[in-house]
C-alpha cells in the first residue's frame, strides 16, 4: 500500500509540474499576442488601439523621460501629443528579451523598441508589468527609456 501511495504522489507531482509549465507557456503566448497587436496598432497609427493593451485605470503607471505619469487617459494623451501623425509614430518593432513570471497572475517583460520614422529613428529599452485582471492580461506599469 505504501508503494501505491508513493507512486500516486509522484504521478500527481509530475502532472502538476507539467500543468504549471503549460500555464506559463500559455500566459507567455497570450502576452506576446498583445505585444504583437500593439505593434500592428502602432504601425497603423492607431494609438487608442495600441493603448488597449494597457489597464484602463487611474492606477496605470508610465515612467519615461524622467517623468512618472499615472492613469490610462494621461498616458494616451501623452502618446497623442508626442506622436501626432504617422511621420512621428513611424514603424514600431519590439525585440523581447525576457518574459518572466512574478506571480501566477503577473509577469514582467523586458525588451527593446525600435521606431523607424520620417522625423528620425528612435530606439530604447523598456520593462513592462502585465497583470491578469478579470481574466485578461493588461499592462499595469511601463518604464521606457
Amino acid at each position: 500500500m505504501n508503494i501505491k501511495a508513493i507512486l500516486l504522489f509522484i504521478t500527481i507531482v509530475i502532472i502538476s509540474s507539467c500543468s504549471s509549465k503549460n500555464t506559463i507557456e500559455q500566459d507567455q503566448i497570450e502576452i506576446m499576442t498583445i505585444l504583437n497587436q500593439q505593434e500592428i496598432d502602432w504601425n497603423n497609427h492607431d494609438l487608442k488601439g495600441f493603448m488597449s493593451g494597457y489597464w484602463k485605470s487611474d492606477s496605470l503607471y508610465f515612467y519615461s523621460g524622467k517623468k512618472l505619469k499615472s492613469g490610462w487617459e494621461s498616458t494616451l494623451n501623452s502618446y497623442l501629443k508626442n506622436y501626432p501623425d504617422k511621420s512621428y509614430s513611424g514603424t514600431l518593432k519590439f525585440t523581447i528579451e525576457k518574459i518572466s513570471a512574478i506571480t501566477t497572475d503577473s509577469y514582467f517583460v523586458m525588451g527593446e523598441y525600435n521606431l523607424t520614422r520620417e522625423v528620425g529613428n528612435a530606439t530604447g529599452t523598456f520593462m513592462i508589468i502585465f497583470k491578469r485582471i478579470n481574466g485578461e492580461w493588461k499592462i499595469i506599469a511601463d518604464s521606457s527609456c
